[in-house]
């Protein structure tokens, strides 16, 4: 039994790494309070999910955390202009600074909106060597007109899972959002509110739990192993 545990030569020895326990708990973190980007998913004048996020925004401070919300109107459709174009330049700089993000879209025709997936797909998996929203934290939301859903964030998740976000187990999910708020704009206290503020507590726990040792959390064998391959390719290349 032992030999057949031990018994893997499909691996590469040389790309394979048992867990270090010392890169997973450093001495040293960092002390900065933790940067949490924040989307919303609708232009309406009265916006309930930039409402969501505002209020969200509000814990987040006084949770510790340095907070940017982007506003999505005047951001193109993907791919009807060159990714240079200013609003595009200033969602990647800002996802780029992120150490977690907040999405929070409505439910349109039971799903999330597309001004929503535009904020999402103008965020490429890669810019140059840098992978933009690989090992950040992700908390979803919701709010919906009617009844209470979970399509959107369930779609989010997928969508957190495809950018290899850390996506935390809570999320949010507000029915009839306009019952929610008041003529001030605010969100009034209900189990609604404090799930949110649950919700945002437990991202900015993970964020300062990961964001030291994101990039050895989501570090991979076969990315080690691909890349050992093409180098010694080149190597091979140049000394023939």
């Amino acid at each position: 039994m032992e030999t057949a545990l031990t018994d893997t030569p499909q691996l590469s020895e040389e790309h394979f790494q048992a867990p270090d326990t010392a890169r997973l708990f450093p001495d040293g973190h960092a002390s900065h309070p933790p940067r949490i980007l924040l989307l919303y998913g609708s232009l309406r004048k009265r916006s309930f999910s930039r409402l969501m996020t505002e209020e969200a925004a509000r814990v987040l401070h006084r949770l510790g955390a340095e907070t940017h919300t982007f506003n999505p109107s005047g951001l193109p459709l993907p791919d009807d202009v060159e990714a240079d174009h200013p609003k595009v330049q200033k969602l990647r700089d800002l996802v780029t600074w992120s150490e977690g993000m907040v999405w929070c879209s409505p439910e349109r025709h039971g799903a999330m909106t597309g001004i929503m997936k535009a904020q999402i797909d103008w965020i490429p998996l890669s810019l140059g060597a840098v992978r933009p929203t690989q090992g950040k934290t992700l908390a979803v939301m919701q709010v919906c007109g009617g009844s209470q859903s979970f399509n959107a964030i369930n779609q989010l998740r997928i969508l957190g899972r495809w950018m290899r976000c850390l996506t935390i187990p809570n999320q949010s999910s507000v029915p009839k959002a306009f019952q929610q708020f008041g003529d001030d704009d605010r969100m009034k206290p209900s189990p609604y509110y404090d799930r949110m503020v649950d919700v945002m507590e437990e991202l900015v726990k993970f964020t300062l739990l990961t964001r030291d040792i994101a990039p050895y959390l989501v570090d991979r064998y076969s990315e080690r192993k691909e890349t050992g391959e093409v180098l010694i390719a080149r190597v091979n290349r140049t000394a023939t």
